[in-house]
């Protein structure tokens, strides 16, 4: 899939396009930094193994089985500030998984709820996917508020679903439906 056929998405305050091979560093400054990381399942220790998440991002892409979009301001478009997404989208049962990150410096201004919102906005509209799931380490209460305030309702706890740092992870399961009412 070309450039063109991607979809560029728009929020009040950023943009949302293709991630390019150059924002390599970036992404790698994301998924390596010890706070993104901290509640997040993928991670790099080195420029060279971060090639795997951006041959991920087209990978996924061209077989249809998801989309991540670079955030950035509208003024700095070369500069990621984080990513945001879909993946694992079975597009049989129309369904889902939705994902983000965010530099440290850029928490707190509700850039992940704003940007979640428009990319589950192109899920339910133009992409016409009817469920959407995001998986979540059960202390990362940031991102719990992302999807509460997103419409995604608590369904439930998957007890020993990840090993990280040598450690199993319980995630809870969040989903919203697009016949749910939308959020206040």
């Amino acid at each position: 899939m070309d450039a063109a056929d991607f979809p560029e998405l728009r929020t009040a305050r950023f943009r949302l396009r293709r991630i390019l091979p150059g924002d390599i560093a970036t992404v790698f400054r994301g998924l390596s930094d010890p706070q993104v990381i901290a509640h997040y399942g993928v991670s790099f220790h080195s420029l060279e193994e971060t090639r795997v998440q951006m041959a991920w991002y087209q990978r996924i892409d061209a077989e249809g089985t998801g989309r991540w979009w670079g955030i950035c301001e509208p003024d700095a478009p070369a500069e990621l500030i984080g990513a945001v997404g879909l993946n694992d989208i079975v597009a049989r049962h129309r369904r889902g998984e939705v994902g983000y990150w965010l530099l440290p410096a850029h928490w707190g201004r509700g850039a992940a709820t704003e940007c979640l919102g428009a990319v589950v906005g192109h899920a339910f509209g133009a992409m016409g996917l009817h469920r959407l799931a995001a998986e979540v380490d059960v202390d990362n209460d940031r991102s719990v508020a992302v999807l509460r305030r997103l419409g995604f309702r608590f369904e439930g706890r998957r007890r020993g679903y990840e090993i990280k740092d040598g450690r199993h992870l319980d995630l809870d399961v969040y989903s919203r439906l697009a016949t749910d009412p939308a959020p206040a």
